[in-house]
C-alpha cells in the first residue's frame, strides 16, 4: 500500500478518492470551473504515478501534482482556486501572522493598508494605533472566524468582504442618525445627561458631540438631516426678540436687532459644526465620516429657518477652511447633499437662489452632491430622505404604527462582487458569465449572513449612544438589539463594481450601446432578483449597492492582473 506523509509527519494510506473530493471542492468554489470526470482522472493519474515510483509521497507532492495537472488539462481557474484554498488553510494553521503587516505600517512600506482608506492619515500615531488594531482584528477574523470559502473568495478577488479590520467587534457599517429625537428628547454622552438645547448654538455643539460618539461606535459613515436644527434657530430668534423688547421700544428696531443677533448665531453655529467635525479625531483614527442632508421642504413648520441654515452651510463651504498655512482649502467633511425639488430648480422658484449658490459652491469645492426629490418619491413610496454615510439607501420601512421610518436605521455591512473578473473568465461567453455570477452570488449571500450572525448576540451596552440614547434606539441596559437586525429594519448590501468592464469582456461593446445596455441591465436584474429572493427567504433586507470603490478598484485590478499572468 502506498503511504502519504501528512503535514504533521504522520503516515497514512494513499486515498485517490480524497484527492478527487479536494479537486471537486476547488471546482465548485466561487472561482473554480467544474469539468465532469476531470477530478477522478487526475486522482487516478497521481495514484498511477505513486505506484510507479514505489515510494512514499508527501502531501505537498500530491498538491503540486494536482495544481499542474489542472493547468495541463486547461483549467487554470480551478488550479488557482485549489492553490488559494491551500494558502488559506495554511494561514489558518499559523499562530502569528501580523508581524510583517504591522511593521510595514510603522516603516511605511505596507502601502495596501496605508492607502486603503483615504480618510485616514496613516502617518499619525493615533491613526496608526487604529490601523495596527485593525491588522490584528483581520488576522483573528481570517484565522478563527470567517469560513474558509469566504476567505478564499475574498483573497482571490471574487468578492470583497468590506471592513474586515472591524469584524471581530460587534459594530455595524453606516446609519441615518435619529438626530431629531436626540436633540428633542435629550441624550447621554459619556454617562452625562445632555438635555434638549435652548438655542441654535448649543444645538450645533451638541450635534457635533453626538457625531463624534456615533462615529466611535461604528465603522462606516453617518448622515444627519439638518432640518432638525430649524426649531433651535427659531428658539434663538425668539430669545433674541425677547431680549430686544426688554431694551428697545421701536418695533422695527426690535425686529432688526433680533434678526441680526440670530444671523450672527447662525453663522457661529454652522462654523462650530464645520470646525468641530474637521478637528475631531474619533477612536477609529479619523475625522467623523459625516454627511449633512439639506432639504427645504415646502410646508415644513420650520421651512424658513431650514432655508437659512442651508444657505449658511453652503456659504461657509464655498469659503472653505484654512489649512496650517492659512490657505483656504476644501474640507473633507462634512459631505453635503443638496436636494433638488420643484421649489428650487427653476428661475422663478422660491429657493432658486439656494440652487445657484450650491452650483457656485460645487464649481469651486466639488460639493454639494445633488439628489432629486422627484426620483426619490418615485422609488421610495413618496418619501424624500438622505442616503447613509456610505451612500447606500434604506428600503422603505413602516413602524408598528404604520408610519414610515428612515432615521435611526442602519446598514449591517457590505460585500462586493468583482464583475470584471467574471467577465475575464468568460470572454464572449454570456452563458458562462451568468452561471459563474450565480455561483458567486451564493458566496456573497453566505458572507452577508455571516456578518449578520456576528451581530445577533449584541446587547445595547455595546454602544449606548446607538442603542440606549437615541442614535438608533432607546433600549434598556442589557437589552438585545436583535429585533433591529430583522424584518427590514436594517440592510445588508450587495455591492458591485466594473459593470462597464464586464460588458466589454462578454459583449465586446460598452454598456452605453444598445447591445451593451441590454446585457448590463440583465446583470443588474440578476443581482437585484437574488437580493430580493434572499430578503423574502430570510426576512432581512438585502439591497443592491454600487460600491464607491476608490481603493477596491486597485485591489481587484492587482489580483486579476496577477492571476492573468499565471
Amino acid at each position: 500500500m502506498i503511504k502519504v506523509i501528512k503535514r504533521n509527519g504522520q503516515e497514512v494510506d494513499f486515498d485517490a478518492n480524497k484527492i478527487a473530493i479536494a479537486i471537486k471542492k476547488a471546482m465548485h468554489s466561487s472561482t473554480g470551473i467544474y469539468e465532469e470526470g476531470l477530478a477522478e482522472k487526475i486522482a487516478s493519474e497521481i495514484e498511477t504515478f505513486a505506484t510507479t515510483i514505489g515510494k512514499k509521497m508527501s502531501i505537498y507532492d500530491i498538491e503540486d501534482h494536482v495544481y499542474y495537472s489542472l493547468i495541463k488539462y486547461g483549467n487554470p481557474a480551478t488550479a488557482r482556486a485549489y492553490e488559494n484554498y491551500k494558502a488559506v488553510q495554511t494561514f489558518k494553521r499559523l499562530k502569528n501572522t501580523t508581524d510583517e503587516s504591522i511593521l510595514g505600517l510603522l516603516d511605511k512600506t505596507n502601502l495596501d493598508v496605508i492607502n486603503e482608506n483615504s480618510n485616514k492619515n496613516a502617518i499619525l500615531a493615533s491613526t496608526q494605533r487604529d490601523l495596527i488594531a485593525g491588522e490584528v482584528s483581520k488576522d483573528i477574523a481570517r484565522r478563527m472566524l470567517i469560513p474558509v470559502d469566504i476567505v478564499q473568495a475574498h483573497d482571490e478577488g471574487a468578492i470583497h468582504l468590506h471592513d474586515m479590520d472591524y469584524l471581530i467587534q460587534p459594530m455595524f457599517n453606516c446609519c441615518l442618525v435619529n438626530i431629531g429625537d436626540m436633540l428633542d428628547n435629550g441624550t447621554v454622552i459619556n454617562g452625562k445627561m445632555v438635555e434638549t438645547p435652548k438655542s441654535f448654538q448649543v444645538a450645533c455643539t451638541v450635534m457635533t458631540q453626538i457625531i463624534a460618539q456615533v462615529a466611535s461606535g461604528q465603522f462606516g459613515g453617518q448622515s444627519l438631516n439638518i432640518a432638525h436644527l430649524g426649531k433651535y434657530l427659531r428658539k434663538s430668534y425668539e430669545k433674541h426678540l425677547k431680549l430686544a423688547k426688554e431694551i428697545l421700544t421701536d418695533e422695527k428696531d426690535i425686529e432688526n436687532i433680533a434678526r441680526a443677533m440670530t444671523k450672527k448665531e447662525l453663522e457661529a453655529g454652522i462654523q462650530t459644526i464645520q470646525y468641530q467635525i474637521n478637528t475631531l479625531m474619533t477612536t477609529n483614527g479619523q475625522s467623523p465620516f459625516v454627511t449633512l442632508f439639506m432639504y427645504v421642504e415646502d410646508g415644513f413648520e420650520y421651512e424658513d429657518e431650514v432655508a437659512q441654515i442651508v444657505e449658511e452651510i453652503i456659504k461657509q463651504r464655498l469659503e472653505g477652511i484654512k489649512n496650517e498655512k492659512g490657505v483656504y482649502i476644501t474640507p473633507a467633511f462634512p459631505k453635503l447633499i443638496y436636494v433638488l425639488d420643484e421649489n428650487n430648480v427653476r428661475e422663478d422658484s422660491k429657493y432658486y437662489y439656494l440652487t445657484k449658490l450650491a452650483a457656485k459652491c460645487t464649481a469651486k469645492r466639488m460639493y454639494p452632491d445633488y439628489i432629486s426629490a422627484k426620483k426619490l418619491r418615485e422609488h421610495y413610496e413618496g418619501n424624500v430622505f438622505g442616503p447613509m454615510g456610505c451612500r447606500s439607501f434604506l428600503a422603505p420601512y413602516k413602524d408598528e404604527n404604520g408610519n414610515y421610518k428612515f432615521e435611526g436605521r442602519f446598514n449591517q455591512g457590505v460585500v462586493s462582487l468583482n464583475l470584471p473578473q467574471i467577465g475575464i473568465l468568460n470572454m464572449e461567453n454570456e452563458e458562462g458569465f451568468f452561471e459563474m455570477l450565480e455561483k458567486r452570488l451564493e458566496i456573497v449571500k453566505k458572507a452577508l449572513l455571516f456578518r449578520n450572525s456576528l451581530l445577533q448576540n449584541v446587547k445595547s451596552d455595546n454602544s449606548p449612544i446607538h442603542w440606549q440614547y437615541g442614535a438608533i434606539a432607546r433600549l434598556k441596559k442589557g437589552e438585545s438589539i436583535k429585533k433591529y437586525l430583522e424584518n427590514g429594519y436594517s440592510t445588508l448590501s450587495v455591492g458591485y463594481i466594473g459593470l462597464y468592464e464586464a460588458t466589454m469582456c462578454v459583449k465586446g461593446v460598452s454598456h452605453t450601446t444598445e447591445e451593451g445596455k441590454e446585457f448590463a441591465l440583465k446583470v443588474m436584474r440578476k443581482i437585484k432578483e437574488a437580493a430580493d429572493s434572499w430578503s423574502e427567504e430570510t426576512g432581512m433586507s438585502f439591497s443592491l449597492y454600487g460600491t464607491p470603490a476608490e481603493s477596491l478598484t486597485h485591489r481587484f485590478c492587482t489580483i486579476d492582473k496577477k492571476n492573468m499572468e499565471k
